[in-house]
């Protein structure tokens, strides 16, 4: 069912980032509606245009349900998806590109992997029909997100995916983030499910993606493997590698010491008393790094009303 009253609880929000998609708005809202009426749920629809320099605002016009989210300029997919989410008022919220590589009629795959006990479903697109350069782009990305976040899904990079509405209580987003929401989530406890969905090739329009965002979500990506293993602990990194160099650098500046006293070996053509110096220097930086670096994830924490840790529910007998 259409959501036609502001204060009916709507169960479905589908978000879609748009742009320059003038030739595939209209269809991809047809489609969108007709399967979730199909769903029997009360559903919205939200479009985010990011700056878009065609008519796609104008195709929008008198598409109903709809609701649409208009960008000054153009901010990026990671800002188009945060915008909708902010929005969204769907106890789910369904996310997918603008440009008909997905199918609307997955929705109900996952809904229904979600129904399984999930609070985010992934769609995997397990036969793409992207241009090559960009599955190698693609792949060579997947490679480094399991070796350095082991999210345990296949395509993160797929947009169609279901989310809890209680996902995004508190969530950040910036840069090249949203392929990686489902790690961030998985962070704080979420349970992520995935399921395989249809992919079709691009018809209208030119693809958005190029290099530079490839380089953007690398960088994001090494983020998150540090906020994945250190987000309540950052000293542990820093702290243990600044004592272990210090460490290090001490014993070779001892070492040092017995071969001048004791040996009475000539020091003034060797490195390694530098070296020393140096590993002790870089190792107490470091663990100072460390002690700062607690110090701004606790008032990060406390600046957010949290403690670090998220409650699912407390039941009393």
């Amino acid at each position: 069912m259409e959501n036609q009253e502001g204060n009916k609880k709507i169960d479905i929000s589908v978000v879609v980032p748009v742009f320059n998609e003038e030739e595939n708005v209209r269809e991809l809202h047809r489609r969108i509606k007709e399967e979730c009426k199909k769903l029997g749920k009360i559903f919205e629809i939200i479009f985010i245009d990011d700056g878009s320099k065609d008519a796609t605002v104008k195709k929008c016009e008198g598409l109903s349900p709809l609701r649409l989210i208009k960008f000054r300029k153009n901010f990026g997919q990671t800002a188009a998806f945060d915008a909708g989410f902010q929005a969204a008022r769907g106890d789910v919220i369904i996310t997918m590109d603008g440009d008909l590589q997905n199918d609307p009629a997955d929705i109900q795959k996952l809904l229904d992997k979600m129904g399984e006990g999930y609070d985010i479903v992934s769609g995997w697109r397990h036969q793409r029909k992207d241009p090559l350069s960009k599955r190698i782009f693609s792949r060579g990305a997947n490679l480094l997100r399991k070796f350095f976040i082991h999210d345990n899904i296949h395509d993160s990079g797929c947009s169609l995916k279901a989310y809890k509405k209680e996902c995004f209580d508190g969530l950040e987003l910036y840069g090249e983030m949203h392929r990686f929401i489902p790690a961030l989530l998985e962070i704080d406890g979420f349970k992520v499910g995935e399921v395989k969905v249809s992919h079709y090739p691009r018809i209208h329009g030119v693809t958005k993606y190029n290099w530079r965002r490839a380089v953007k979500g690398i960088i994001d990506m090494m983020a998150i493997w540090f906020w994945r293993k250190y987000l309540n602990r950052p000293l542990h990194l820093f702290g243990a590698s600044g004592m272990m160099l210090s460490i290090l650098g001490g014993g070779i500046l001892a070492w040092m010491f017995v071969e001048k006293v004791f040996f009475g070996e000539s020091l003034e053509e060797r490195i390694w008393p530098m070296i020393g110096v140096m590993l002790v220097l870089v190792g107490v930086q470091l663990f100072v790094s460390g002690i700062l670096a607690d110090i701004l994830v606790k008032n990060y924490f406390k600046g957010k009303g949290s403690r670090g840790y998220l409650i699912k529910e407390i039941v009393e007998n």
